[in-house]
């Protein structure tokens, strides 16, 4: 078990790890356990894929940079430089502590990303669009230049009994004469026996897609620049992993496209947009044989200087 302190700091975590930390979680979901690595997760990928310093990272990533005159930053992972929590960013209407954030010296917040994990009730969604909404407009108004993502992941409850895997419950329950099955309430189930999302979940994702997909600092203040809708399969050989039907392969809220947005973003206005800013605030190319590279399992490609097309992925450590 982690001790207090690593609870509490960014530690090196890839979406399989994530989404496992999301859907095997069993604890009060007030702690934010659950998400947490999702977040982690978040602030690991902005440095390694996005070229972003992790000295401008919160929570900050376990990640060094050397420079070099003349030659690409090398990227080397450095648990001991890692920190924890959330940055409290000024909003128009009140501040708001926000899950990961990017800020830069002179700028102020220039990329954030807000985390949510649901694990039932999910009736109930549509009634949080205005805490969604609320929460984008507020950042916008003070800063209508940051990029700001949406990132929610929902546990794929099937409408089945599903099975115990934690031995203490397991346990538990044959003491209390169980048979080693919980059954969900109707309200904490996201797919029918079919395999097809609730008529809940389409309403939100729906009302998800129409506040996505700002472009301009002069948009809707409303709109987020990107957001990420994810079903985390709960059991079968998929278990802990996203379910690949649903969002549907057009749908904007694809998690495959949710990073690549907020690059875009970013450069369009912090670089493309202000050329004069741009020593500041292009993102960093590393050198490709930087050892940070070699983190276990790797699932995304590091940004690299005159990185090739085909580049493979970097082997993880033994």
């Amino acid at each position: 078990m982690p001790s207090n302190l690593e609870a509490k700091t960014c530690q090196w975590t890839n979406q399989a790890e994530a989404l496992a930390a999301f859907a095997e979680f069993t604890g009060k979901t007030q702690s934010a356990s659950h998400i947490k690595p999702l977040h982690w997760y978040v602030a690991c990928r902005l440095v390694i894929e996005g070229g972003f310093d992790p000295e401008d990272i919160v929570p900050r990533p376990p990640f060094r940079v050397k420079r070099r005159s003349g030659k690409a930053p090398v990227l080397e992972y450095e648990p001991s430089l890692a920190r924890g929590g959330e940055r409290t960013v000024l909003g128009g209407l009140k501040t708001k502590n926000v899950d990961v954030v990017v800020t830069r010296e002179g700028i102020g917040p220039v990329l954030a990303v807000s985390c949510k994990g649901v694990t039932g009730a999910f009736r109930n969604l549509t009634n949080r669009m205005e805490e969604t909404i609320g929460e984008c407009t507020n950042l916008h108004i003070t800063y209508p230049a940051l990029v700001l993502g949406y990132l929610v992941l929902l546990r794929a409850n099937r409408m089945i009994e599903i099975a115990l895997d934690d031995a203490a419950e397991a346990v538990a329950d044959a003491e209390l004469g169980n048979e080693g099955t919980k059954t969900l309430a109707a309200n904490d189930i996201a797919m029918t026996e079919g395999g097809e999302p609730v008529a809940g979940i389409v309403r939100f994702h729906n009302a998800l897609r129409e506040l996505v997909g700002r472009r301009g600092i002069r948009d809707d203040v409303s709109r987020y620049e990107a957001i990420g809708f994810g079903l985390v399969e709960m059991h079968g050989c998929e278990r802990n992993t996203l379910l690949d039907s649903f969002p549907l392969p057009d749908s904007p809220l694809r998690l495959t496209g949710f990073f690549d947005t907020l690059y875009a973003r970013y450069d369009e206005r912090f670089v493309v947009s202000a050329p004069d800013l741009s020593r500041t605030t292009r993102r960093l190319e590393w050198d490709p044989a930087s050892p940070a590279f070699h983190v276990p399992n790797l699932d995304y490609t590091p940004r690299v200087s005159g990185q090739p097309p085909d580049m493979p992925m970097a082997e993880s450590y033994e």
